[in-house]
């Protein structure tokens, strides 16, 4: 047959074409890594769709708060191999870091219940903070409320993106020297399903002729007033508002001055800024780049900040005046508003 008669034969007939728009591409180095957060999700249903939790906590001279510290962790109802901790000790002085690591040996070998934590992580860093910890007039004197905000803010930042993994759901910052709350403090928490949720903090005194006083703790949880407004927008743009000292007078509604934790524990109060004692937050927010600011952001740093940035973005800031977490006694010196206010004799 001639190339001619060949053609004339197949003239009839379609050569076929295979299209394929979905052809993968394989990729075989070992070093590229994929990662999905599309299935990230924070929702009321945590613990059935086995969320993770990263608990974070910085860390300073925190020594002898340690023991009840991992005592109250190891209570927790979440389950515990769904919870990663993460801890950054600073500027320490004392043996916090031998304590801690002793104390994280005690819970992941089985020390507490027998029920270890998905994972730990210790971050060392320095911030060149030399205010004694130990020292509540140092501490909290009014001089030292700036500098202080600013160093808090900048650790918390190095902890959350030390540790923050794409499995995380959901972050729970929790200071080192709470001292009592109930068990199912996250699922109560995770319910409210908002953005970011903080309880009211209280404290337990034993006076000298045996009663014991029930005090307000945090007054850095807070809605705004035109007060504070028209007192911030005064102040020079770097300045940090001190909330609670006669120096600023915000005139501002405190948390802390409603309340009980024998009434509804479930009661919602929209803030607008937020103590640092518990705080629970849906990783996305921190995610989308809400963090605790080192500096002034509209006059505010650290957590009050971190609300303050969090209402401009959109998200939800709520507080629960019923639900108590419990701190310690730091026997507050006249001139804070926690020493003046707030306090029952039961």
């Amino acid at each position: 047959m001639s190339h001619h008669e060949y053609s004339k034969w197949h003239a009839h007939q379609q050569t076929p074409v295979v299209f394929n728009h979905h052809a993968p591409v394989i990729v075989n180095a070992t070093n590229v890594q994929k990662i999905d957060l599309n299935p990230i999700k924070s929702t009321v249903k945590a613990k059935e769709n086995k969320e993770r939790i990263l608990i974070l906590t910085p860390l300073r001279d925190a020594a002898p708060y340690l023991p009840k510290y991992f005592d109250l962790l190891s209570d927790l109802t979440y389950p515990h191999e769904l919870i990663d901790l993460g801890f950054l000790v600073g500027d320490t002085t004392d043996d916090t870091l031998a304590i801690l690591a002793s104390e994280i040996d005690r819970i992941q070998n089985g020390g507490i219940h027998g029920l270890p934590f998905n994972s730990v992580k210790i971050v060392e860093k320095d911030f060149g903070v030399n205010l004694a910890q130990n020292d509540v007039t140092q501490r909290h004197s009014f001089a030292a409320q700036g500098p202080r905000r600013k160093a808090m803010g900048r650790a918390r930042n190095y902890l959350l993106y030390s540790t923050l993994t794409p499995e995380h759901s959901w972050v729970y910052w929790r200071d080192v020297d709470i001292v009592d709350h109930p068990r199912q403090i996250l699922e109560h928490f995770i319910a409210h399903d908002k953005d970011i949720i903080v309880p009211n903090i209280w404290f337990h005194r034993l006076q000298k002729d045996g009663r014991i006083t029930e005090g307000k703790f945090d007054y850095n949880s807070w809605v705004e007033s035109e007060k504070g407004l028209k007192l911030a927008a005064s102040l020079p743009k770097d300045t940090i508002l001190a909330e609670g000292y006669k120096e600023y007078d915000t005139g501002r509604d405190h948390m802390a001055k409603h309340g009980d934790w024998r009434f509804n524990k479930d009661v919602e109060m929209e803030l607008d800024g937020i103590g640092g004692v518990s705080i629970l937050v849906k990783a996305d927010v921190h995610r989308s780049g809400i963090n605790f600011p080192g500096y002034a952001f509209e006059n505010q740093a650290e957590t009050e900040g971190f609300a303050k940035m969090a209402k401009r973005a959109g998200y939800q800031v709520v507080g629960l005046p019923n639900y108590v977490v419990w701190h310690i006694d730091t026997e507050e010196k006249p001139g804070n508003a926690a020493a003046d206010k707030g306090k029952r004799s039961i």
